[in-house]
């Protein structure tokens, strides 16, 4: 048996070469993959010695040669193709293992690999009797068969085939992103006139957004989410909800700076959020927000959870999920004692940046991430009345969690914790009488935040009728100069901070 060896990533590629050649494989190999197997002092063959031809142009020819793709691709069961093997006298390969450069880490011209992607492409095409491999976390179960069997089974050539063409349509999809950035677009926009999208799975979901739904959670291929690097210490296996929840709560916790913070997520819209001290003094205002709605929520931490705050916890309403950067000695037992269910999720910061797209019927809409464009010193108070230090703490507050609630969005907050949200609801006035009832007279002197200007001054009328001292909107209504003098009229402070922050 033969094996071809050419890999980037040459993660365990030592070690899979020591154990083929232990096994009596022959290894034939080219570049920087031959000289890592050769200095680690096991026996390779060098691909010119195979074809007859030293690497030519650049090192863009290399592998791309009938001694190496009629050895692949040979037919073993058709005669024709025997004979031109006995013909050309070519050596059967029967193990590929190659993987490609992460182009888009630094993408050119140069880096768009030819012979790597063919002789992947090959030696799948051709899996009936050629294992290939293109991801290092597969290198055990190909040694363990080939030690088990002397050679691999049909269902993991075709497992690890389909893995290899994945591998190379991620490839090329960032490629393609590549060049259609770069085109002139069609239409007014400048996006480009393509987009070409590969994932892999993370995980088998336990069910989808319902129990009568699958579902699926995947990353884009070749760049990994945070969520890969995502710990499930304890509970029930994964839905639909609890990660699409989950993700909402964990980019809210860390959203609002780095003193500690939790974040209450109930249906995707936060029903308790607060900024305190302690994470323990923080849990309990954000849990007071909305006792109700926190029962079987989400829960996100931005800070370690410690016993302080499992103490908290356990004199409060269960919870579905709970996502932490850690958890003290003894806590995630102490949170399955209270409910062996509850999901325990350990995680490093998340990051929103890049593209995020949304499904339609039968097409999708693309977006850039959503984002904060203009801090607070390109915010402009328009009333007569300042706000106090203490009033621009929460008014920024409010107008930061205002950003994660469904529109029309309203947000009640006072001393960094949000007394009361409206989230979803199809007028403005509404969404801000239920962040009224909900806040309960708990914002008084505090903010209101909302997320889209006030069309009309009856926003404004119910925002101090909760009792806020400020009020936060992106402006631009054609009756601003209504709106402003209500809140002049009204005594209270209001800033516009010239960007609209809709969620939809």
């Amino acid at each position: 048996m033969k094996a071809l060896l050419s890999v980037y990533e040459k993660a365990g590629i030592v070690d899979l070469a020591s154990q083929l050649h232990g096994l009596g494989i022959d290894l034939i190999s080219s570049g920087g993959t031959a000289q890592v197997v050769a200095e680690a002092g096991i026996p390779v063959t060098d691909v010119a010695d195979l074809t007859g031809f030293a690497p030519m142009l650049g090192h863009r020819v290399v592998t791309l040669h009938p001694r190496v793709h009629g050895a692949i691709l040979a037919d073993r069961r058709n005669t024709d193709h025997l004979r031109d093997l006995e013909e050309h006298q070519l050596d059967l390969i029967d193990i590929v293992v190659g993987n490609l450069y992460p182009f888009s880490s630094d993408p050119s011209i140069e880096l768009i690999d030819i012979g790597g992607p063919a002789m992947i492409r090959a030696a799948a095409k051709n899996h009936e009797y050629v294992t290939v491999l293109v991801d290092p976390a597969d290198y055990g179960d190909v040694l363990d068969e080939l030690a088990q069997a002397g050679s691999t089974s049909a269902g993991l050539r075709r497992r690890l085939a389909a893995k290899a063409f994945a591998h190379t349509a991620a490839y090329d999809a960032e490629i393609a992103n590549w060049f259609a950035a770069s085109e002139p677009a069609d239409g007014e926009g400048d996006w480009p006139n393509s987009h070409h999208l590969s994932m892999e799975k993370l995980q088998d979901l336990r069910y989808g957004e319902n129990p009568h739904q699958s579902g699926a959670h995947y990353q884009p291929a070749g760049r990994p989410s945070w969520w890969s690097s995502v710990e499930q210490l304890g509970g029930s296996d994964m839905s639909y909800l609890n990660i699409f929840d989950a993700d909402a709560a964990w980019s809210l916790a860390h959203d609002l700076g780095d003193d500690p913070t939790v974040a209450i997520i109930k249906h995707a819209n936060p029903c308790g959020v607060a900024t305190a001290n302690d994470l323990a003094t923080a849990y309990s205002r954000a849990y007071a927000c909305d006792p109700r709605s926190a029962f079987g929520g989400i829960v996100a931490f931005n800070h370690v959870v410690d016993s302080a705050t499992v103490d908290a916890m356990e004199e409060a309403a269960q919870a579905d999920l709970v996502i932490a950067p850690g958890f003290g000695p003894g806590v995630t037992e102490r949170i399955a004692a209270k409910r062996k269910s509850t999901r325990v999720l350990q995680a490093a910061p998340p990051v929103r940046d890049g593209l995020q797209l949304r499904t339609l019927t039968d097409s999708f809409l693309l977006q850039n991430a959503a984002s904060f464009v203009n801090g607070a010193d390109e915010w402009t108070v328009v009333t007569e009345r300042q706000p106090t230090e203490a009033e621009m703490v929460d008014a920024r507050f409010a107008w930061r969690i205002c950003g994660q609630v469904s529109s029309n969005a309203i947000v009640l907050a006072k001393d960094q914790v949000a007394w009361g949200i409206g989230a979803g609801q199809q007028n403005r006035v509404e969404s801000g009488q239920l962040a009224a009832t909900k806040a309960d007279g708990r914002a008084e002197g505090g903010a209101c935040a909302s997320d889209a200007f006030y069309p009309f001054p009856d926003g404004v009328e119910a925002a101090a009728d909760a009792g806020v001292a400020v009020v936060i909107q992106p402006g631009g209504s054609v009756n601003d100069s209504d709106v402003i003098a209500t809140a002049n009229r009204l005594g209270l402070a209001m800033i516009f901070t010239g960007e609209r922050q809709f969620k939809h």
